[in-house]
């Protein structure tokens, strides 16, 4: 680290601390980025490697092949366990770093309601996230092949998703199209096409923060692929083999399944309540850190917040949703913050620019919310694949998943279905 120059430090390798790297590119600043993975993860898409139509390399980029045009920029695998505001000290396991400027943009995990629920129903925030879930699904199947009993197969054929937002949707649609097409000759004692793959959502529509009809739209493509929905219902109880679900006329209904898979709540990383209690900033009830209209910290001007852990409440809608556009759209914004202050200059507060919201249900079906311009179906799916190609960091990366995506529109295969390791009592 050079001593003499403006030091940053940024704490994260997902979205808004890449962009906010390469906005300091050019800046008289040594760059320190740390993070306890070695790779940035495009996470739209991790549900598609949860399903076996892509690999992981196909959503991950080495961060330093990431900003490798940053030569003012060092990066180091390391996990922040603290920090040390009034030192502006970073801490990691064996050592503190320096910094003049500190960017937090570290993600967020699952939320289980206060509930211990987490070993039976996984959910899908990482590469090792989205591989075990592969896994359970898969071994599923295979074991509904070698088992005689009718209702046991019945039950290791049930795939039960909790959340209908984006990614509950977009995995529930992959799940059907899985069961429905990819695997419909792969098996000789049991048809896949017999799975029930069910979705429970708490609210009354599918997709909840979007119009009411795109949510209609995107249920009527769900059920087209097989999978059923529980609006307005509840999970009362998880464990090994089954979910008991609290339905909206009130009764309670068990269903037995050995694969669950839980899309309905986060909050924000441990590190972000580490912060909290170091600095004494406010959080929400999703543990993010309540942040100003320039993204700090309430007395901490030179500590920056994006991201999943920033609860930025200074337009209309209330808190920003974590998503990839407003982590970058922020990550950008704090290398125009930092310049402008090394310039002796001040910078307009942050200002989100929505440009929409999509997700894809499966083949064809997808839709889209551009604010008065709603549209669902095949204009819609043929606009979140090319969405999702271009925010993908690298241009290989671009081109294997659009060869991979070709691949399985015609062919209908998925050539990632591996189950590793073996779980469940599969052996070697």
């Amino acid at each position: 680290m050079n001593e003499s120059l403006h030091r940053v430090v940024i704490v994260g390798g997902g979205f808004g601390g890449i962009h906010a790297a390469k906005a300091l590119r050019k800046a008289p600043v040594d760059i320190t980025v740390l993070d306890r993975r070695n790779f940035h993860l495009f996470q739209p898409l991790l549900y598609q490697v949860a399903t076996g139509a892509l690999s992981p390399g196909n959503i991950t980029s080495p961060i330093r092949r990431c900003i490798r045009r940053n030569r003012n920029t060092t990066v180091l695998l390391d996990e922040v366990v603290g920090i040390d505001p009034e030192n502006k000290l970073v801490k990691l396991n064996d050592r503190g770093i320096a910094y003049d400027t500190l960017i937090l943009a570290a993600g967020l995990g699952n939320y289980y309601h206060g509930h211990d629920w987490e070993q039976w129903a996984p959910g899908l925030k990482t590469i090792e996230d989205a591989t075990h879930i592969r896994g359970r699904v898969l071994y599923a199947f295979e074991a509904a092949e070698r088992e005689p009993e009718p209702e046991a197969q019945v039950s290791w054929l049930t795939f039960v998703v909790v959340g209908a937002g984006e990614t509950g949707v977009e995995l529930a649609g992959a799940l059907g199209e899985l069961a429905n097409d990819t695997l419909k000759d792969d098996f000789r004692r049991i048809n896949p096409r017999d799975a029930k793959i069910l979705l429970i959502e708490g609210q009354d529509q599918v997709l909840p923060a979007y119009p009411g009809k795109l949510g209609i739209a995107a249920r009527r493509s769900l059920e087209r692929l097989g999978v059923t929905v529980y609006l307005s219902s509840s999970v009362k109880d998880i464990s090994a083999d089954r979910v008991t679900v609290e339905r909206a006329d009130g009764t309670e209904e068990t269903i037995r399944t050995h694969c669950i898979v839980w899309a309905a709540g986060i909050q924000a990383s441990p590190l972000a309540r580490t912060v909290a209690e170091a600095t004494g900033a406010q959080s929400d009830g999703l543990g993010r850190l309540m942040v100003q209209p320039d993204l700090t910290i309430p007395g901490y001007p030179d500590i920056i917040v994006l991201g999943d852990i920033a609860n930025f409440s200074h337009q209309p809608g209330g808190p920003l949703p974590g998503v990839a556009p407003v982590a970058m759209q922020q990550g950008r914004y704090a290398g125009r913050l930092i310049n402008a202050r090394l310039a002796g200059k001040t910078a307009d507060p942050f200002r989100y620019h929505d440009k929409g919201h999509m997700a894809t249900i499966g083949r064809r079906a997808a839709v889209a919310n551009f604010g008065r311009l709603q549209f669902s179906g095949l204009p819609a799916w043929l606009m979140w694949l090319g969405i999702h190609l271009a925010f993908l960091i690298e241009f290989e990366h671009r081109v294997l998943v659009l060869v991979q995506w070709a691949w399985n529109y015609f062919t209908r295969n998925r050539g990632a279905r591996l189950i590793a390791p073996p779980i469940n009592g599969a052996k070697r």
